[in-house]
């Protein structure tokens, strides 16, 4: 028979048999399936069929069949199942692990949290989304790292706000997705101004603006990660004075990542 979705674990082609033991004593017996009464069951004895519920010949429930007169010993007593209950059961809270669930989903909820939808033991975590809180200074042809001091979220507690320091934590290797950008605050010409993703010290990504007025610059790069590294970002400018750095609580200077799943 065709069907939809994932096929059935049990193919039931015929009605289940059951043969019990008469001893002219006993009137309960266990059942091998469970019912959810004695209408799922067809009772015999030498052959007749018996009528069920309470004050006829027998009644069910569970796994326990009650004869209403114990059976002679040496009858030919059994039952043939019509069905056999189901349930739906919601699991607890809590109860359902990676192993258990077959996709998996990272969403970032506004810059209040991340939402993640674990599976198979690999989730887009860890997560983290942070900004710089206030202008800063880059000195002339000098490369200064960018301390982004405020976090909009961390599932790992793997940044850190005091140095800009995304590092991998514990049983979380893998390939990362990263973004980081600023904006220089000063409405002057700069030569060059880049900014550079940084694993453990040194630069994967870079762009720059050459020549603007105003600038802003992104960088956006996968970096292949082993417990222990850590990836910041840093910024270079080379206009012949020190220029001031945008920081606020907007997108200017903004540094996030989150680990890839599939690859």
């Amino acid at each position: 028979m065709a069907y939809i979705g994932n096929q059935p674990a049990l193919q039931y082609i015929t009605f289940a048999k059951q043969t019990f033991t008469a001893d002219s004593a006993t009137v309960a017996f266990t059942l091998d399936n469970s019912v959810a009464n004695e209408n799922e069951l067809e009772v015999f004895v030498n052959n007749v069929r018996q009528e069920p519920g309470s004050g006829k010949a027998y009644t069910a429930s569970g796994t326990t069949l009650t004869m209403s007169a114990a059976p002679n010993t040496g009858d030919d007593f059994y039952c043939i199942y019509q069905g056999r209950a189901t349930q739906t059961v919601t699991p607890g809270d809590g109860t359902v692990t990676n192993a258990m669930m077959a996709e998996t989903l990272t969403i970032a909820k506004g810059g209040t949290g991340a939402t993640t939808f674990a599976a198979a033991g690999m989730t887009m975590t860890p997560a983290f989304s942070a900004h710089r809180n206030s202008n800063f200074s880059a000195a002339n042809e000098t490369t200064v790292i960018i301390v982004y001091d405020d976090e909009e979220w961390d599932t790992d507690s793997a940044y850190d706000t005091s140095n800009g320091r995304f590092t991998v934590p514990s049983g979380k290797a893998g390939k990362y997705m990263f973004y980081a950008s600023t904006r220089n605050a000063t409405a002057t010409d700069t030569t060059r101004f880049v900014i550079t993703l940084r694993k453990n010290g040194t630069s994967f990504a870079q762009t720059n603006n050459n020549n603007g007025d105003e600038e802003s610059t992104i960088v956006t790069a996968v970096a292949d990660l082993a417990v222990g590294d850590y990836v910041d970002s840093s910024i270079y400018q080379n206009t012949g004075v020190t220029k001031t750095i945008f920081g606020d609580s907007s997108d200017k200077t903004k540094f996030f990542g989150f680990r890839l799943i599939g690859v």
